[in-house]
């Protein structure tokens, strides 16, 4: 058994168990799970694997959305080749563990959530793309990936990420996170690009833009609000980083706006 599903936590604590092992992702805003009494944060740069038969406490906040992985290694049958696929993933819920995203990771996650929101009765979508993210984070389990999460130096790009998120709104400058990272300037852009592959200026503006997307598919703030609260300095640079970077502008990604555009359309058609 491998599925999968774009989710809602609930923002009251529930607990449960079940016989399969189980990948929880953060998609959007956050979630708390405790897993056999570790405690886990989940954003949208972090995962928490729950082994079969834990039993663990989940809650989220009010816009939390997450991406649930449902995996059962014994449900094929055996000598096919899912038996032996699932079997070797099996390998990443050897323990409860969380896991940070790096930042090729994150991508894929996020657009695999859009997939799942944009097809959601595609069941056979759902699941080749979850197998994906589950190969993607053996792989990173199997070579230990100690550039995830740290450096020999004790730079940890989860460290950098925390410190964008809490400033977010005002100016953040690639000193402002060396200093952080208590490094010079030029070291900390040398160790940073090689553990996430972007340079610090390409992952600032990511987490700008990707907090910016969020607000506007899911807030009623003007787009002038949401250019502050993401550190642009202007509605108009919001727009063309977006255009630039992401293919897109602010209004094409008002639910409301768009809906409004279709029966405009219609009406004088």
């Amino acid at each position: 058994m491998l599925n999968a599903s774009l989710l809602k936590l609930p923002e009251a604590s529930h607990q449960h168990r079940h016989e399969y092992h189980q990948l929880v992702i953060g998609v959007r805003g956050h979630a708390e799970l405790c897993v056999d009494g570790h405690g886990a944060l989940l954003d949208t740069w972090s995962a928490c694997l729950v082994p079969t038969d834990v039993r663990h406490d989940y809650r989220g906040d009010q816009q939390n959305h997450v991406l649930v992985i449902n995996l059962d290694p014994y449900m094929p049958a055996l000598g096919s080749p899912d038996h032996a696929d699932y079997d070797g993933l099996s390998a990443l819920f050897e323990r409860p563990r969380t896991m940070a995203l790096d930042n090729r990771l994150q991508g894929l996650v996020q657009f695999c959530a859009g997939e799942f929101d944009r097809c959601p009765d595609n069941e056979a979508l759902r699941r080749h793309l979850s197998a994906g993210i589950l190969h993607c984070l053996v792989d990173r389990v199997v070579d230990e990936a100690p550039a995830i999460t740290s450096s020999r130096t004790g730079l940890s790009p989860e460290t950098i990420r925390r410190y964008v998120m809490e400033n977010l709104h005002r100016k953040i400058t690639v000193q402002d996170m060396a200093n952080v990272a208590c490094l010079s300037v030029s070291r900390f852009h040398e160790i940073f690009r090689t553990l996430t592959g972007v340079s610090p200026h390409q992952f600032l503006l990511q987490i700008r833009l990707d907090q910016a997307i969020q607000l506007l598919g899911g807030t009623q703030l003007s787009v002038s609000e949401i250019s502050y609260r993401t550190g642009f300095s202007s509605q108009s640079a919001l727009t063309n980083a977006m255009r630039k970077h992401r293919g897109t502008v602010p209004s094409n990604l008002r639910p409301g706006l768009r809906a409004n555009h279709l029966l405009s359309r219609h009406s004088t058609g």
